[in-house]
């Protein structure tokens, strides 16, 4: 029997009214291992390539067999607006088979939540957050909802592989499988993967099985792809956008470059003039630059006479605004571009796609190709233009501030890909305390009293806290006693203290990444979104892309008043911190060493190149990693990731400082340090040498009276543990050691 003979009728029937000649590669794989076996599986192929479909398909056939008595399916999420797109998809497929659809996150209504725990069934997509509180707060009523779970799909997997999120949502799984005494199939679905193994194994923790990872000849993705650099004074280039082929050449596009509008942010005009009459999509890195550049285009808009047609899309804005970014721009034949965060790079349709923007490079190649991927869903090819922006140097600027390290980054990013298909691997060995943390009270407050011992039981068998020792726990434990974070009954039990009811009662308490305290901000009866630390009554606000007036603000409440107005302001949302592997540095240093041309590259980014290859050549510093800047103030190029170059900032400071008399030291994380010396080239590198054959507990890379707070609920750890966690689980000593090692060896 084929795969399509095995599918339910209702499935065949809307494969034919969608026109599908034949079923993809990995349609018919996915198909083969949720029919034929029990292991759990991992779909890793490229965007737009049907992998909802192909884990839907047979499950659905299943289901339509064999109807679960309760929920029979979790679709797992990472966003809001993905598990609602996906919602209408699966909806539709659905249908017929008679199979109900649900979804459960903080803009569902209420009604819609309380049908499903009255009638328990189907497919339910949930966002791990969502999933937290309803463990919490529906800890009894587990059993009944999900006591015929058969599988667990988690869609942009990948995207939870990187920090706690990926642990809590595993955690919350094998916690739920537990509550209602079954043991579900996973599914993994990603787009981008580095380690197919590595997750394979992550994604079977605690269930018995192992991951089928089926191997899929795809076809090559066409790329049409440019980058374009920019400093703040600049003049705009004037050159066509080339074409990348990993597949057969295609034409040339077909516009010319023009002028930005006078007295423009050239980058932000460029992007301007590139969008006109086409439906595009604007990522940038942050909150903050999101809301500067949609007002930036909008007063160009303003400026040439033309209609608004920018909108605005982040995790800070109110519903009502991301609906409305998402539904305009599916809607058909209208050309609005949407400038983004990462709230529009997974997996959501919104139509013919015409053209991505990137302003300056993301922290990741998975990134990358995620906001590539969301173009060429039509048959086109996917396409990217990258506009890199950086301050201009100053005539008499040093050395590393006149390399454009944004640049060398887009170029590492792109070339990785192509030349070895490599994507960052997860990084799942770490010291999880902050999670710990948040599980435990997790625990204590859905299940009530437990015993110490019981309440280890619990939450140490996670399998994502294999790491974590007793001792660490017993630790723990006390410190959150003393905190009034949890309190002993006469009995010798545990329950929640007052200092941890406080803390699990907002809904904050859900989510382990980190976020800033926020304020709502309205005007009139709408609700703009959040801010965080608003400015004072009479100020300006930037938010949903357009300027405000505080006219009151309710500290209270958390609530800011305000009333439209012109002009221009920066937006503050909080950090936004990034992770650059050393794999990526490693090759940003091969692109200043090599001649290679890329045929990406715009007129401005290739000069820019060519002026930073000589600079390198001529000052050494693609080649040594130590330059001196004159006199004895010195720059270190270290060419490694973010978390070893932490491990190198200390070691230097901490082992090395003294002897080698270090001072004024500065750092541009993770490209280079700057410091003044006493001693010389070789006495430096014979120091390095000596110290780093010396053991060196991580321990001892932590500065005197540091708390590095990195997690979201470190604040609430013991401080021993909030180092623990930081020195073995953040700082990369192995790849410290080898690196100085290279250093003294080559000297």
């Amino acid at each position: 029997m084929s795969t399509f003979e095995r599918y339910a009728p209702f499935v065949q029937d809307f494969i034919w009214r969608n026109r599908w000649e034949d079923l993809r590669s990995v349609q018919v794989a996915a198909a083969d291992v949720i029919f034929h076996s029990d292991d759990n599986l991992l779909l890793t192929a490229s965007t737009a390539s049907g992998k909802t479909e192909a884990a839907f398909f047979p499950i659905l056939t299943l289901f339509s067999e064999d109807p679960p008595a309760s929920v029979g399916c979790l679709y797992i999420g990472p966003l809001k607006a993905l598990i609602n797109d996906q919602f209408e998809r699966l909806t539709e497929l659905c249908e017929e088979g008679n199979i109900p659809v649900w979804h459960w996150h903080g803009d569902v209504a209420q009604s819609q939540k309380d049908r499903l725990m009255k009638r328990p069934s189907g497919i339910l997509q949930i966002t791990p957050e969502s999933l937290e509180a309803l463990l919490l707060h529906k800890h009894a009523a587990v059993p009944r909802l999900f006591h015929d779970l058969r599988f667990v799909v988690i869609d942009e997997v990948h995207s939870l592989l990187r920090g706690d999120r990926g642990g809590q949502t595993l955690c919350l799984i094998e916690r739920l499988g537990r509550l209602a005494g079954v043991n579900p199939r996973r599914i993994g679905l990603s787009a981008t993967m580095g380690d197919p193994e590595a997750t394979g194994r992550f994604l079977s923790y605690g269930t018995g099985r192992k991951t089928a990872i089926p191997k899929l000849d795809g076809k090559p993705a066409r790329w049409r792809l440019s980058m374009e650099h920019f400093y703040v004074k600049d003049v705009q280039a004037g050159e066509e956008a080339k074409d990348l082929g990993l597949a057969p050449a295609l034409p040339a596009l077909d516009e010319k470059s023009d002028e930005a509008p006078a007295g423009a942010d050239p980058g932000v005009g460029y992007i301007f003039e590139h969008t006109r009459g086409k439906k595009c999509l604007v990522f940038v890195n942050s909150r903050e630059e999101c809301e500067a550049v949609t007002t930036t285009l909008r007063s160009y808009c303003d400026r040439n006479h033309e209609p608004d047609r920018f909108l605005i899309h982040h995790g800070n804005l109110s519903q009502s605004y991301r609906e409305s970014a998402e539904m305009l721009m599916k809607a058909p034949n209208q050309a609005w571009t949407t400038v983004t965060t990462s709230t529009l790079e997974l997996g959501i349709d919104i139509g013919r796609l015409e053209r991505a923007f990137q302003i300056d490079a993301p922290w990741t190649v998975s990134s990358f190709l995620q906001r590539m991927g969301r173009t060429g869903r039509r048959g086109g090819p996917q396409e990217m233009w990258f506009v890199m922006r950086e301050d201009e140097p100053e005539a008499r600027a040093l050395l590393p501030a006149t390399i454009p390290w944004k640049l060398l980054q887009g170029i590492a990013l792109v070339q990785l890909y192509l030349e070895e298909k490599w994507v960052e691997p997860p990084r799942l060995e770490r010291l999880p305390y902050s999670l710990l943390f948040h599980q435990t009270l997790s625990t204590l407050a859905s299940c009530g009293e437990l015993s110490p011992a019981a309440l280890a039981d619990r939450v140490l068998t996670l399998h994502y806290f294999h790491r974590v020792s007793q001792e660490d726990f017993r630790v723990l434990l006390l410190h959150l006693i003393e905190t009034d974070m949890i309190q002993r009954t006469p009995e010798g039990g545990l329950i929640l203290g007052l200092q941890g009811e406080r803390e699990i009662s907002s809904y904050k308490f859900y989510g382990v990444f980190q976020e800033s305290e926020e304020y709502t901000v309205r005007w009139d009866s709408q609700e703009l979104g959040t801010v965080v630390s608003p400015p004072p009554v009479g100020e300006k606000v930037a938010i949903a892309g357009k300027v405000w007036r505080v006219e009151e603000i309710d500290h209270k409440r958390r609530l800011v008043y305000t009333e439209p107005v012109r002009g221009k302001v920066p937006a503050y949302f909080g950090e936004c911190p990034g992770d650059l592997h050393t794999r990526i540095v490693e090759r940003m240093r091969q692109v200043l060493r090599e001649e290679t041309g890329y045929p990406y590259l715009m007129k401005n980014a290739q000069a820019r190149l060519a002026r930073a290859r000589n600079t390198a050549r001529h000052s050494g510093a693609g080649e040594k990693p130590l330059i001196c800047l004159g006199g004895n103030m010195w720059c270190l190029m270290p060419w490694l990731g973010t978390y070893p170059f932490y491990a190198l900032e200390r070691f230097l400071r901490l082992k090395c400082g003294d002897r080698l008399g270090l001072r004024s030291f500065d750092s541009a994380r993770p490209f280079y340090m700057q410091f003044t010396m006493r001693a010389d080239e070789k006495t430096f590198f014979q120091v390095l040498g000596e110290e780093i054959r010396k053991p060196i507990d991580p321990l001892e890379l932590v500065f005197p009276k540091e708390l590095p707070l990195f997690e979201k609920y470190d604040e609430f750890l013991p401080e021993d543990l909030v180092r623990k966690g930081f020195a073995y689980g953040v700082l990369d000593i192995q790849t410290l050691k080898e690196r100085v090692l290279s250093w003294t060896e080559e000297k």
